[in-house]
Order: C-alpha cells, then structure tokens, then sequence
C-alpha cells in the first residue's frame, strides 16, 4: 500500500475515533453499569435475601465506587490526556467482572454466615464484589470529556452531551437487563457477557495505535478471561455432582438437590432460594406424604371448613401442598398464585407437577391478584416468601387482609404460615401480623406448628388463622390427627404491636430483628 494511501487511512480512522469513538464507549459503558446492578440483585439476593437492605447496599456502594472513579479518572485525565488509560480502565473493569462472575458464591456463601447485621453482610459483599469494576466504569465519562474537549467554550455542551449519552446507556441497559437479558439468561452468563462487551469496546484503541503494552494487556485479558470460564465451568460441574439443578428465574435463583429428611432419615429432593434453608421437599420413594411439618398443618382447614368447593393458594413454591391439597380434598378446586413462571418449570420438571383439571394456575403478584379478584373462595392458604423467613410486605398489611375478608365467603377461613417466636424481641412480626388480622377479622387463631416443646422466644412456623364469623368455633375434635394439630393452640401478647398497613409495614425491620 503507498504511504499516502496509508496515511490518509489512518487519519480517516483517528478522525472517526474522535468524532464517534468515545461516544460509543460512554454509551456502552453506562449501559454495562446498570445491568451489572441489576445482576447484583441476583447476585445478593440468595445470600441476604431481596429486602431494601440488599437493594441499599448495592446501590450505595455502586454510586459511591463510581464517585471515586470518577474523581481519580478526572485527575488522571488532566496528568495524562490520552486514549491509553481510558481503554485500560475498561480492561480493568473487564476483568474484575469476569472475576465477579467466578467467586460471587465462593464470596458471599461465607459472608453469609458471619455472626453479623444482613446490613452489613450486605454492604460486605456489595464492596468486595461490585466497587472495583464499578470504580473502573465510573473513571470512562470524565476521561471522554477531557479527550472530548477542545474549546473550554463549549465544555458546557461537550460534558453535557457525553453524560447524557451514558445516561441513555443507563437507560437503555436497564430496560435490556430487566426485560430480556437476566430471565433469559441468569446472573452468571449475563455477567461474563458484559466483560466481553467492555474488552470489545476498548479494541478500536489497538487498531489504531497497536502498542506492544497494549496489545500484552489484550493478551493478557484474553488468558484470564480463558481461565475464568474455564474455572467456572469446572465449578459448574462439580456443584451439579451434588445438585439436581441450579437456575436463575424472573425473581429466584432455585437450587433443587437431593437431601435427607432429618425427620424420617428418607431420602428427599429439596429445593431453596438461598442458603439459609429449604423451602419445599418431596419424598423420592414416591411417597405422596408431606415432609414439613407446617405444610401438614394446613389440613387443619378441615376443622373449620370441612367440605370446601374453592380454594386458593398464595404461594406455590414447589406445588408440594397444592398437590396435597387436590389429592385429600377431590371435590375441590385450586386457584394458585404463584409470581415465578420459573418456580412453575421447576415444579414441572422435578417435583410431580402435572396439568389437573381442578388446578389453576396465575402467574402473578398475590397481592395484585386480590386486588382485582372477584371470585369467594371458602379458603384462602397464605405462604409466599422472599426468602426462607421473609413475607412480601404486600401480603402482610391491613389493606391486603381486608381484600382477603373480601374475597372469603361468610364462615370461610384464611390460613398463613409466619416465621416468628411468641414472645421477646423475634416476636415483633407475630404480634404485629396477628394485631393486623384482628382488625379485620371476627376470630383469629395461633397454632404453635413446632408445640409446646419449641420455646416461644425461638422462631418457628406459626399458623395464623382468621375465621369469617361471629360464630364461637369449636376447638375440639374427634380425629385424632384433627386434635393433635388442634391441640397446639397458642396465644401471644400484642402489647404495643402496630396495625400494619401499606404505608407503614416494617417487615424486614422485623424479621432482622429475629435474626
């Protein structure tokens, strides 16, 4: 090629780089910013749960690394105002979430169990896991405005246009992130794709000036990037030696493993939402018995409505309960509410759950579903959870309860399951929950699922149950089963217990206090 032709080339590519180039990578890079957000929540949420806790940790401590970037990216542009650095700071900011990609459990699951406030485990793993790719996304839009710059005439305009281009990265990848890429994806290929996408954008740099240090640089990310994903999938194969299935849904990341029924010693499939318990299991043997002993409890219906012709359930989790329920009851039928299309899959492919003609499912926000439901059910069961303690706080206030005094018919009952102790501080919950129903209700009732055995400042399943009738209830019973269950009858101490509603539900305060 003659060297004219050569150099006119070149120039017409540094021309282009200064006219598009750092507009590209500002827009991409506030992108990549909030989508690596948006995962954090994924990211957090098995270990601490999906509560504001995490949401502030994560958001503090993103803003907080991109402040700092943003600040020591501005003072290494004016020392060194060239194209170099920036692109390495994306490198940089590459590799640090490759790396996030890897370690996120082998990080957080200790953190987890640290004799410490979710606040601070939260604010813990945020730091070690998001501040330093964060910090290196947060140097890229001061250096494009100093590499952008030409006139201090219009840095005005200049600044302005770049920050607003990534903040319609931000937008954009917000959209992308929440709509598409995390459901269809999960947490950990969507991250290992937001590195491949910042080593991308930082290329045009080496077309154009190929530097021996920063094409070793490129190399160089290119191995750790190779041993990443190697290390993962090895890590990938040998978790699912012991695990059934790992998935990331829409609001879950479920894990499904084989297990052992401390109880009865019989072998179980179980499944769980984060690491602090199980939320559902089945039987292997093919046994259609119950495992948990709070999933029995809501047999007590029978008591209170013996014969029931619809029923609905808040909550399906594994479909453990509702399979029970349409196998004991054959001349009822089932509405159940579950958010989680995902969590449906995972019923489907492990856990038994089969089309049935007395079964319905909505996929939906339960308290959503009551706020427009017009159907009376003789029975409403409750148990939707975050995590394995935490309740949406929806599904707790007073609002909430009235809709389901709505939506039962006179005499009907409403059964929801509570994570909490009966007296001290980790009974905050219970006395407000069971003050909330009162309000609304004519009788309610507190079955001690664990007995008189379980000491009452300890957390354990609780059965609310709220009866639509003046009518004085017999607690007695001559099925043996039926009394047992019967028999568990508690009673708490509301004291100065508020009325929950939707502008004041503190749950989260409350189940951290029971920690």
């Amino acid at each position: 090629m003659p060297q004219s032709l050569l150099s006119g080339t070149l120039s017409g590519m540094r021309s282009l780089w200064s006219r598009y180039m750092l507009e590209y990578i500002v827009f991409t890079t506030g992108a990549v910013v909030m989508i690596f957000e948006l995962v954090g929540a994924r990211i957090l949420g098995p270990y601490v749960g999906t509560s504001t806790y995490a949401w502030t940790s994560i958001i503090g401590v993103v803003l907080a690394s991109l402040s700092a970037g943003y600040y020591f990216g501005g003072r290494l542009a004016d020392k060194r105002p060239y194209p170099e650095p920036l692109l390495y700071s994306v490198v940089f900011a590459a590799i640090a979430i490759a790396y996030c990609a890897l370690f996120k459990d082998a990080i957080a699951l200790p953190l987890s169990v640290v004799g410490m406030p979710v606040e601070m485990k939260s604010v813990l793993m945020s730091f070690v896991l998001f501040a330093p790719a964060s910090f290196f996304l947060g140097m890229v839009s001061p250096y494009a405005v100093r590499l952008k710059m030409s006139v201090v005439e219009k840095a005005g305009s200049t600044s302005g246009n770049l920050y607003a281009l990534s903040t319609a990265g931000s937008i954009f990848g917000t959209f992308l992130a929440g709509f598409y890429i995390i459901p269809q994806f999960g947490s950990t290929h969507t991250l290992f794709a937001l590195s491949l996408v910042l080593a991308v954008v930082s290329l045009p740099l080496y077309v154009l000036r190929p530097y021996r240090f920063f094409a070793t640089i490129h190399l160089l990310y290119g191995i750790l990037f190779v041993s990443v994903w190697v290390g993962w999938m090895g890590m990938v194969q040998l978790t699912h030696a012991f695990l059934v299935a790992d998935r990331d849904t829409e609001y879950n990341r479920i894990w499904v493993y084989n297990a052992e029924d401390p109880r009865t010693e019989k072998p179980m499939l179980a499944l769980a939402t984060d690491p602090y318990g199980t939320q559902a299991g089945m039987f292997s043997d093919g046994d259609p018995e119950l495992v948990f002993s709070y999933t029995k409890f809501y047999r007590l219906y029978e008591h209170f409505v013996p014969h029931p012709k619809d029923a609905l359930m808040i909550g399906g989790c594994a479909y453990t309960y509702p399979r029970d329920f349409l196998r004991t009851a054959p001349q009822a039928y089932l509405d159940v509410v579950e958010i989680d299309p995902g969590m449906t899959k995972v019923a489907e492919d492990f856990f038994g759950l089969t089309p049935m003609e007395r079964l319905r499912i909505i996929h939906e926000d339960g308290r959503v579903y009551l706020n427009q439901v017009t159907k009376k059910y003789d029975v409403i069961f409750g148990d939707a959870f975050n995590s394995a303690s935490s309740v949406p706080f929806q599904l707790t206030t007073v609002e909430a309860v009235r809709r389901q005094y709505e939506s039962v018919r006179e005499g009907g009952i409403v059964m929801v399951n509570i994570i909490s102790a009966l007296e001290g501080e980790k009974s905050a919950f219970a006395k407000a929950e069971y003050a909330t129903y009162k309000a609304v209700f004519p009788q309610v009732f507190l079955f001690a699922v664990q007995g008189a055995g379980m000491k009452r400042d300890l957390n354990q399943n609780i059965m609310l149950v709220a009866v639509k009738s003046d009518a004085k209830m017999s607690l007695s019973s001559d099925d043996e089963e039926m009394q047992d269950y019967l028999s568990r009858l508690t009673t708490i101490e509301e004291g100065d217990a508020r009325v929950l509603t939707d502008d004041f539900a503190p749950v989260e305060y409350y189940k951290r206090m029971s920690l």
